[in-house]
């Protein structure tokens, strides 16, 4: 988890907390620190995002997991998509919290159903494991398609294979070559091998088929 570098308020306020992200960015951690808590207090989520980072990552700032937690909850309770994955991610760790795989499901659910891709990816994978939520297949599926759909490399890799076997979806070897082939553009080697093996399989029964 990493601070975010956009700060969604204006004003004066705005170029304050925006001196904290060019502080951040040339290794001020503490001047970083300073104006992201300025900004956190006066209620905007990005900065309480920020501030939260720091205190995880002990930058600028002491370690403190349970502060980092108290201004994570601020954010996610203010609909930041990034503050209720991170809560989630520290729920399943048990960090600054009690560990709670239902708790982290909550969070997850709310930021995936803003588009967080990689908060899809793992309510996605809670689901796929039976971890926090009930085993579904299908609740799995639909939300690793949400999140490949959204860009995510791993997630278009995974949805690749269930509909080549027919997990969660109905099996479906062109829509597993489509996301193959999906994540294979985007750099991923072990797909574009998957891809080409499949694309000559999808020709192969064509050809046999005639």
């Amino acid at each position: 988890m990493r601070i975010l570098l956009m700060l969604s308020f204006c004003s004066a306020l705005a170029a304050a907390a925006g001196s904290g992200v060019d502080a951040y960015r040339h290794g001020d951690y503490p001047e970083a620190a300073r104006r992201f808590e300025a900004g956190a207090r006066a209620g905007d989520t990005t900065a309480q995002y920020n501030v939260a980072m720091l205190l995880l990552n002990g930058e600028g700032i002491a370690r403190d997991d349970e502060a980092a937690v108290r201004w994570l909850r601020f954010a996610a309770e203010s609909g930041s998509a990034p503050a209720q994955f991170a809560l989630g991610r520290l729920y399943e760790q048990g960090r600054g919290v009690p560990r709670s795989l239902t708790e982290a499901t909550r969070w997850f659910e709310r930021a995936a159903r803003q588009g967080h891709t990689d908060a899809q990816v793992n309510l996605a994978t809670q689901y796929f494991l039976g971890r926090g939520a009930p085993l579904d297949m299908r609740r799995a599926a639909r939300w690793y398609e949400r999140a490949a759909e959204g860009g995510n490399i791993g997630a278009q890799y995974i949805v690749a294979t269930l509909y080549e076997r027919g997990d969660g979806v109905p099996r479906d070897l062109g829509q597993a070559w489509h996301w193959y082939r999906a994540a294979a553009l985007q750099g991923d080697p072990a797909a574009a091998i998957r891809a080409r093996d499949l694309g000559q399989r999808i020709v192969d029964r064509a050809q046999y088929a005639d």
